[in-house]
């Protein structure tokens, strides 16, 4: 027997050893392509690039720089761009997680609660890694970050540590079994993805939402327009239809006829890029809310 036919089984296991590697990584490579689509379209419903862009100064794509005013002082949104230096090149997936998920930085300091990862914690592990897929296929961009503009005390980050003790719990949102899968779909999309509750549910005075107040709307402040109640209350969404409020979500108009303005024109910019399906959702369990007591000195 030569060499050559000795050798030949050993070559055809590594030949097959090789194409199974090619293989799996095409695999790889396609899921990881499924995964950054995936993580567009929940991207796009969590409006991620309309906070992470100053879109008012034309700032670059994801590079942050936003500026978001509040009683406690205005907060500059960071840049979550691919970059290296200034944005989330470097994070890994438990990074990733752990700050959507718990609220924490990967250098382990707290994240203030202007950034809806109270919502966003009952989020799967699946999308939130789908988003980080997306964000990582996005342009990288080298701006620094700008610091918060914060009053006194609320700049010292640590006492973040005792607010989530009092006022931050974790946890995936889990499927209610009384109700339609349409509506837990919908509960979802809301209450994590599109964190809708963090801007139509008042904060007391350390900007923790007033829970008995969820969804009842915001009284408008100085410099500041209300923010609309959506539950079911009869001055609400009462009289609106669940097509109503798919309409609103696809088009941006009222039952009477009325544009939405301000900060939900650009919302709607991120729902009318979702499925009728999901939209049809989310309007069945915004329409399944209930009323809440009306606003009784709310900070």
């Amino acid at each position: 027997m030569t060499i050559r036919e000795m050798c030949r089984p050993v070559l055809l296991l590594l030949g097959s050893v090789a194409c199974l590697a090619a293989s799996d990584a095409a695999v790889a490579q396609a899921d990881g392509a499924a995964s950054a689509e995936r993580g567009a379209y929940l991207a796009t419903a969590a409006g991620c690039g309309m906070c992470h862009t100053d879109t008012a100064h034309h700032g670059a794509w994801l590079a942050g720089g936003r500026a978001i005013v509040t009683p406690f002082g205005t907060f500059y949104t960071p840049n979550i761009s691919p970059d290296p230096r200034y944005g989330i090149g470097t994070w890994s997936d438990r990074d990733f997680l752990r700050a959507l998920r718990s609220g924490v930085a990967p250098d382990g300091s707290n994240y203030y609660p202007v950034f809806p990862y109270t919502s966003f914690a009952g989020m799967s592990d699946r999308d939130i890694l789908d988003i980080r897929a997306y964000l990582l296929a996005q342009p990288a961009m080298p701006v620094m970050n700008r610091p918060h503009d914060l009053k006194f005390p609320y700049y010292i980050r640590w006492l973040m540590t005792p607010w989530k003790i009092l006022y931050f719990r974790q946890g995936v949102l889990t499927i209610d079994p009384s109700h339609s899968e349409e509506w837990n779909r919908g509960a979802y999309l809301v209450r994590a993805v599109a964190h809708c509750t963090e801007c139509h549910t008042p904060r007391n005075e350390v900007g923790a939402l007033i829970k008995k107040r969820r969804y009842g709307g915001v009284p408008a402040t100085p410099g500041e327009r209300a923010v609309p109640d959506i539950t079911s209350d009869a001055a609400a969404l009462g009289s609106w239809r669940i097509d109503d409020i798919a309409s609103l979500l696809k088009d941006g108009i009222t039952p009477n006829g009325d544009v939405v303005r301000g900060p939900m024109a650009e919302i709607v910019n991120g729902t009318a890029a979702l499925s009728d399906a999901d939209r049809h959702a989310i309007a069945v369990y915004i329409k399944s809310l209930p009323p809440v007591p009306p606003v009784q000195g709310t900070p």
